[in-house]
């Protein structure tokens, strides 16, 4: 009988590991899968976006704000949400009519700076000035009117004076101090070394 000659097996090309980043193995070669990339984030919703803006503008709403408040619940009223959309505009036309309508007369100290109050949240500088000083001259120690005068002179731009009057505030009722530390409409004059000196005097 012939002998039958076998073939060779034939040999196979080794397969080359999967290459590898700055000298580490991939994922797939340390026999981990390889994590997803993260998803961008989602831009905002409509909605989610007439939702804040009609919640930002009831808080203003609340601090007698009118102006401000009425810009955002002009911003809700032109959402998707049609409920919030019908109360944004029930709420523009309530803000203009507090704005347009004028307050009574003030007659009292306490009228005078609820008034200029009103006046600074609204940027109308010169006429809050007007109304506080009836005020210190009708209650020369109320410390809360000396307060506002130093928030209306900083935010006029008269460092000295709103110095002046924050010192006198202070001196009066010793929590004034805490007050303005906290208080956004002093940032402008807070790093000022008088201001930060008359608010922190225990960084000495």
């Amino acid at each position: 009988m012939p002998v039958r000659k076998t073939k060779k097996p034939v040999k196979k090309a080794p397969i080359k590991p999967a290459a590898r980043k700055n000298g580490k193995p991939s994922s797939a070669e340390n026999g981990r899968p390889a994590k997803p990339a993260p998803p961008p984030p989602a831009p905002l919703s409509g909605a989610k976006v007439q939702y804040d803006a009609f919640e930002r503008a009831i808080q203003l709403l609340h601090k007698r704000n009118f102006r401000e408040a009425m810009a955002l619940f002009e911003k809700a009223r032109n959402g998707p949400n049609l409920e919030i959309t019908a109360n944004a505009a029930t709420h523009v036309r309530m803000c203009e009519r507090r704005l347009a309508a004028p307050l009574p007369e003030p007659k009292s100290a306490e009228e005078h700076y609820d008034y200029a109050i009103a006046l600074i949240n609204l940027r109308n500088l010169e006429l809050a000035g007007r109304h506080l000083e009836i005020a210190l001259k009708m209650e020369p120690r109320a410390d809360h009117v000396h307060y506002a005068m130093g928030v209306y002179l900083a935010l006029s731009g008269d460092a000295q004076g709103a110095y002046d009057s924050l010192k006198r505030a202070i001196e009066l009722q010793p929590r004034n101090r805490m007050v303005a530390r906290q208080d956004s409409d002093l940032d402008g004059i807070s790093h000022q070394p008088r201001i930060a000196k008359l608010l922190y005097p225990e960084q000495e």
